[in-house]
């Protein structure tokens, strides 16, 4: 794949809501929500990425690994990589209408798949957002999370019943999702839940229940107690609320209150597979990647979705086999300088 050529091309059809920067970092496009930035000055956006990129990793060279192992259980599968691809929707308002709903969920599923990881998709004002990640989950075999706006109970349950069907392997809540603008636009009422109602969730399904949106110990606590099976530690991009953490600022907290307890995704500017070494060190079991596979989709298709993932792969290894760690699992606060 030709990177450069992608990006060329993602900057061309994206033209409008998003420029492809070079860095990725949330500046150009502070306040571009609806669009592809963070919520009013971007600084929960920018703070993603600063808190990441502050992190340092410690080379080391004298040590016996030699080859390294990416891959991960998650959901009961056996995944290539932890880098799963970040829920996504509103394609015609956030990303330009380049491409249809159904079409984008189709890419990154599919990408996801030919890469031997998991795509996550996304709900929204629009029926069809959710509509289009299901059908695109059961054309790869039942491949993917859905993740669902924090909508009255029935309405959650109800879409929790066709997630089922679809065959999905987990299936979660964004409560990140409860201040959206774009939601209040188009008329759909969403909210923040309790955790009295967090717990009816998780036991209408047999599937394993993400909470996805969670930046504190306490909440973190708090939804392992409700029995959720996983979390993402996440700010939703920084597309919500302004003035936030970075998610690398909260998570070692987060992991030195639930490790072991509950799963640990991480999500929030993650660019290479260097961020994401960071990442599991800081305390997550796997990682979400959103905007770069916007890029990837836009720019090459399901071809490059695959390839940006498999390039982060790579990265990952490099970065693993220079910081002496050989299983991600391995990956802890001593390889931090």
């Amino acid at each position: 794949m030709d990177f450069k050529a992608m990006r060329a091309t993602a900057r061309e059809r994206l033209k409008g809501y998003c420029r492809v920067c070079a860095v990725c970092d949330g500046r150009v496009c502070a306040g571009e929500v609806p669009g592809m930035g963070g919520a009013g000055t971007g600084n929960s956006f920018k703070a993603n990425y600063r808190a990441l990129e502050a992190v340092r990793l410690a080379m080391r060279t004298l040590h016996g690994v030699t080859e390294v192992d990416t891959g991960v259980s998650c959901f009961g599968l056996d995944l290539a990589s932890p880098v799963h691809i970040a829920p996504m929707t509103g394609v015609s308002y956030n990303i330009g209408g380049g491409m249809s709903e159904e079409e984008f969920c189709d890419i990154v599923l599919a990408g996801a798949a030919k890469a031997g990881t998991l795509a996550w998709t996304g709900d929204g004002a629009d029926p069809q957002m959710f509509d289009s990640g299901l059908q695109a989950m059961v054309k790869n075999g039942g491949r993917g999370v859905p993740i669902i706006k924090p909508r009255a109970q029935d309405e959650i349950i109800a879409r929790i019943r066709r997630a089922e069907e679809a065959g999905a392997v987990a299936v979660g809540v964004d409560v990140d999702g409860a201040g959206l603008v774009t939601m209040a636009q188009f008329g759909q009422p969403v909210g923040p839940k309790s955790v009295e109602e967090i717990r009816e969730l998780v036991a209408s399904t047999s599937l394993p229940f993400i909470l996805k949106g969670i930046m504190t110990a306490n909440e973190a606590e708090a939804a392992a107690q409700a029995g959720c099976a996983a979390i993402v530690v996440s700010n939703h991009g920084g597309r919500v609320l302004d003035h936030t953490p970075g998610v690398a600022e909260v998570l070692p907290d987060i992991a030195k209150a639930v490790a072991g307890k509950i799963t640990i995704f991480a999500d929030g500017a993650v660019r290479s597979g260097a961020d994401v070494l960071k990442l599991l060190a800081l305390g997550a079991d796997s990682v979400l990647v959103g905007r770069p596979i916007i890029t990837g989709a836009f720019g090459g298709g399901q071809e490059g979705v695959s390839a940006l993932l498999e390039k982060m792969r790579m990265e990952l290894v490099q970065a693993m086999l220079l910081t002496g760690v050989a299983r991600t699992v391995n990956a802890d606060g001593s390889i931090i300088a």
